[in-house]
Formats: C-alpha cells, sequence, structure tokens
C-alpha cells in the first residue's frame, strides 16, 4: 500500500509465515505430550519446580564486602548531599524571581 506491508496475523502472507510457524516457548508450568499439546502441572511439582529454580538462583548471589558496603553508602551520602545544595540554589532563586513577578506586577 503505501511503503510498509501489515504484519497482523489476519493478514498473513508467504513472505512472514515463518514468524507464525515457530514454536512457542515452553513454560515451567506444562508438561508436552508427543504431539506439542501442554498439560498444565498440578501445583505440588509446579511449587517443587520453582523452589528448585529459587534454590539455584541463589546460589548464584553474593553478599557485598564490609568495603563495598562502606562504599557505596558514602557514594549515596554525598550524592544527596550534592542533589540537596542543588534544589535548595534552585529553590531560593525561583523563590526569589516569583517574588520578584508578584511584586512587579501587584503595583
Amino acid at each position: 500500500m503505501w511503503g510498509f506491508e501489515s504484519l497482523y496475523p489476519c493478514q498473513s502472507s508467504e513472505r512472514h509465515k515463518e514468524t507464525f510457524e515457530r514454536p512457542m516457548a515452553v513454560s515451567a508450568a506444562t508438561e508436552h505430550n508427543s504431539e506439542g499439546r501442554g498439560k498444565v502441572k498440578d501445583l505440588s511439582a509446579r511449587l517443587k519446580s520453582f523452589y528448585t529454580d529459587v534454590r539455584s538462583e541463589m546460589k548464584k548471589v553474593t553478599a557485598p564486602s564490609w568495603k563495598e558496603v562502606q562504599g557505596t553508602t558514602v557514594v549515596v551520602l554525598v550524592t544527596v548531599a550534592i542533589f540537596g545544595a542543588f534544589f535548595y540554589v534552585v529553590d531560593m532563586f525561583l523563590t526569589w524571581a516569583m517574588n520578584g513577578i508578584i511584586i512587579h506586577f501587584s503595583h
């Protein structure tokens, strides 16, 4: 039409057919049979799978050292102080400007 082709599924063309034939992602909550259809697992199997996944991910987590905690705390405090001072100056300037405008137009 106007330089583009619609990608809506109801208007599929041969060019985009392979897009719709790709297999979908497999969910951890389903079991697939030989026909490729999924059956939802029972709650206990899903909870066991979830618990196993959580344990494997938690093994990858490491706690920061005391030096890292101190360093990031200092960075946060300094950053908060700098932004606090910046916004204080901006607020004082805007207060001064608004007071000047109000005084100017009130006379």
